[in-house]
């Protein structure tokens, strides 16, 4: 009875990690956590706002998103340091997915963000429950690199229209540029200098400001605070400049206005078959990039304290802000890079920091909304062209151009593909192209003809090392295991070598690195068996793995193997060289290759 209500509560731990870390939640976590949640607060008030914008919604959307589902991340989530709301790249392909569903601000357009946020949770819920966190490694680290590089170009173009004081708009980077050159006759001079001026004290304040004050004899840590709230003071500043002056009305200065004042409305999603079938590919996409994104932060900062975090349980705890995010008013969430950094440099201990932001906005929507009226959208949008341009790393090109032609190609389809037609396109396109890389690599192994190294019983590649071979064996080392994309590469390779040593007795396939033999490899494993056998040539297999063995003899393959099956590779040579006079083979660069 002791060891079932033991398993009960370890699987309620398991979906709920808030059990596990409130059991040793004191006093100093709270003092840590408190802190922590003032600094990420202050941080996340004009960022919120900004990104909703972004998103094409009205600002409250941005606070909303940031409320319940911190909370509901901060029982499910296993993340100690994770900071989740509204982020650019989110916000951005939320634009895309509902754009164009209705009009800005209308009724049908809310609905569509709450039901994407709805359809993204309940994705993310059904892939933890199933645990298939795994998919999303299918979505290789530069193309998602590429993918947020080409996402922060659009993202930082998209906000200069508003910098300019200027209408325009587009999905795409040609749209884009296009746009802002029709328009440029409308420049708003006093709305550019706010712009301007507040980039400019923004990137100031991101890299000057904290050495500046710590020169002056300032705590680090105080200095660290105050440079954060930079974007706070930029908002502060332009706000009341616009109020006092009148901007909006004598200047045509475009503010954000009237924003309700109270805490997040109680939302349904729609549940109307024909809006999911529109939304459900874009929920999957902003699901997934979500998810990439957020567990590579989470992974990050719990390596720095030595904690762990659980991916599947994680899918969860996005599932479920995702979730709250559409019952009250919100729109897609994620784990924010730059918040969680603050988050965790602030010296949060444990999730309840998010729970203390959560206190923090709701306290802001119901007193501080008023105080935003004449918040110029100009300043917004130097927030958000500061934020995002840090995510833009054009370098991943030069260094997959080194190292890989072929996720070079990858990274350079997936940000021209972005930024020619858009973020879905983009993304679609980088996850195909990280599942047909890896089609095509696994698909070529690499495979070497090996030689024991003298004096030893190891054994290497006849082209990298001086190595004994015996004339009548030739032992080939595959390093992949062997399944349906390169079955019939491995029977080309081996007819070929045959095809070129008429006095070829032995053939033994080394196969330290399979893992496994799918049933299309164990036919073509067959095919070399007969086709040897035709030749006079013993096929032997060497070094073959427990699990891979275990499955072979559930076939008839080894009852019809023309060889044995040995342990090592040494003992194979050493059986089959019989009284031959071994040779010693140089490497040689003029020697074709099996594999590079």
């Amino acid at each position: 009875m002791l060891n079932n209500n033991t398993g009960i509560a370890d699987r309620f731990r398991r979906f709920f990690p808030v059990l596990d870390w409130g059991r040793s939640y004191n006093r100093e976590a709270f003092g840590n956590d408190l802190v922590a949640a003032v600094i990420v607060t202050i941080m996340l008030i004009p960022q919120s706002l900004a990104y909703a914008l972004l998103a094409g919604l009205p600002a409250e959307t941005g606070i909303y998103a940031s409320i319940a589902p911190i909370v509901l991340y901060a029982i499910f989530g296993t993340s100690r340091a994770l900071a989740v709301g509204p982020v650019a790249v989110v916000s951005l392909m939320t634009a895309a997915a509902i754009g164009n569903l209705a009009e800005p601000g209308s009724p049908e357009l809310l609905l569509a963000a709450v039901t994407l946020a709805f359809l993204s949770g309940l994705f993310l819920i059904l892939l933890g429950i199933f645990r298939l966190g795994f998919l999303a490694n299918f979505l290789s680290h530069p193309v998602i690199a590429g993918f947020i590089t080409a996402s922060g170009i659009l993202i930082a173009l998209s906000q200069l229209r508003h910098v300019l004081g200027i209408s325009g708009g587009g999905a795409t980077l040609p749209e884009q540029v296009m746009s802002l050159y029709e328009n440029l006759g409308q420049i708003n001079p006093v709305t550019l200098v706010i712009g301007a001026g507040a980039t400019a004290f923004l990137f100031w304040v991101r890299k000057g400001l904290m050495p500046l004050l710590v020169s002056t004899g300032m705590n680090r840590k105080l200095a660290g605070v105050f440079a954060k709230a930079g974007p706070v003071a930029a908002v502060v500043v332009t706000t009341l400049a616009a109020w006092a002056f009148d901007l909006n009305t004598a200047y045509g200065v475009r503010v954000v206005g009237d924003v309700p004042q109270g805490l997040p409305p109680l939302t349904l999603p729609s549940f109307s078959p024909d809006l999911w079938s529109t939304l459900i590919g874009s929920a999957v996409l902003i699901s997934i990039i979500g998810f990439v994104e957020s567990v590579s932060v989470a992974q990050t900062l719990a390596a720095r304290k030595r904690q762990r975090i659980v991916p599947d349980q994680e899918l969860i705890g996005l599932g479920a802000a995702n979730v709250g995010a559409a019952f009250t008013g919100g729109y897609p969430v994620t784990g924010g890079f730059a918040r969680s950094v603050v988050n965790f440099d602030a010296g949060a201990e444990t999730p309840a920091a998010g729970a203390y932001t959560a206190v923090g906005l709701m306290i802001a929507a119901l007193l501080l909304t008023p105080l935003i009226y004449h918040l110029p959208q100009a300043t917004l949008a130097a927030t958000i062209i500061v934020a995002v341009l840090s995510l833009v790393d054009l370098s991943i090109l030069k260094k997959t151009w080194t190292y890989s032609r072929a996720d070079f190609a990858a990274v350079s389809a997936t940000i021209l593909l972005t930024l020619g037609f858009g973020v879905e396109v983009g993304v679609t396109a980088g996850v195909l192209l990280s599942i047909l890389i890896h089609l095509y690599k696994s698909s070529r192994p690499h495979m070497a003809v090996v030689g024991r190294v003298p004096g030893t019983e190891h054994f290497r590649n006849i082209n990298r090392h001086s190595v004994e071979t015996e004339p009548s064996v030739l032992s080939l080392r595959v390093d992949e295991s062997l399944y349906f994309a390169n079955a019939r590469y491995l029977e080309d390779k081996v007819y070929d070598m045959v095809a070129t040593q008429p006095w070829l007795k032995h053939f033994i396939l080394m196969c330290p690195a399979v893992n496994e033999i799918d049933m299309s490899a164990l036919e073509s494993l067959e095919a070399i068996n007969e086709r040897l056998a035709a030749l006079d040539v013993r096929f032997h297999l060497s070094e073959i793995k427990g699990p891979v063995m275990d499955r072979l003899k559930t076939s008839d393959f080894l009852d019809h193997l023309t060889g044995k099956v040995f342990l090592s590779q040494h003992q194979a040579i050493c059986e089959l060289s019989a009284a031959a006079t071994p040779i010693t083979a140089e490497p040689a660069a003029n020697q074709e290759r099996i594999s590079s």
